[in-house]
């Protein structure tokens, strides 16, 4: 690569939001968080742990799977949804904890079904959180390709606009094809601190209904 690739590399770089004094302290970041193709400052913890929040029973010691309560599979479902605020989300699992300890027999059984529904919301979460995970370095190696690419267009500009007779239509599509793919790159890059946020924001939503759920535990 040439010393100007190198130089459009760096701006580009720019893109994540960091001055050039700064991409260096960054990258340390990103590569103390996680693999290459983590784009993140958060560092990166693949799949939740159920112990980390959960000081109920154990989840393998249940008899029943969680969807088989079907009471319990629509608020899961329903909590978990994409579509669901937060806040509706809480209502319906404070809702539901509330009518259990009204109807409950004895807390053994109230213990059984909290423990149900901890078990599928923590695992409908952890699907959606993987599931953006993945999203997120997908994201990140397209860029990584992008940023290849334009290194191979800035290397092919310098190289026609070098030539003794160059073709100036040539070098003006050259030009412009690099500023789109620039504009394209840049675009996504922005992008990606709110992509980062998400799978915090998961656990954070977890957390909270995790919060409603052990209020009431016995």
């Amino acid at each position: 690569m040439s010393r100007l690739s190198a130089v459009w590399l760096l701006t580009l770089g720019l893109a994540a939001g960091v001055g050039l004094g700064n991409v260096t302290q960054v990258e340390a970041q990103r590569a103390a968080a996680g693999p290459p193709d983590w784009p993140c400052v958060q560092r990166l913890i693949p799949e939740l742990a159920w112990g980390t929040m959960w000081t109920g029973p154990p989840l393998d010691e249940l008899e029943q799977s969680w969807w088989e309560d079907d009471e319990i599979g629509r608020v899961v479902r329903f909590a978990t949804s994409r579509s669901t605020r937060e806040e509706a989300a809480q209502a319906r699992v404070r809702e539901f904890v509330e009518i259990l300890d009204e109807e409950a027999s004895d807390d053994g059984e109230v213990e059984r079904r909290l423990t149900l529904l901890f078990s599928g919301l923590f695992e409908l979460t952890d699907r959606e959180r993987r599931r953006t995970i993945d999203s997120i370095r997908r994201a990140s190696r397209a860029q990584l390709s992008r940023l290849e690419t334009i290194s191979a267009m800035v290397d092919e500009l310098e190289q026609r606009r070098a030539e003794e007779d160059a073709d100036e239509e040539e070098i003006e599509r050259l030009s412009e094809a690099l500023f789109w793919e620039q504009r394209t790159f840049q675009h996504r890059q922005q992008a990606l601190p709110a992509m980062c946020d998400q799978p915090y924001l998961l656990e954070e939503k977890l957390a909270r209904m995790v919060r409603i759920i052990m209020a009431r535990m016995p």
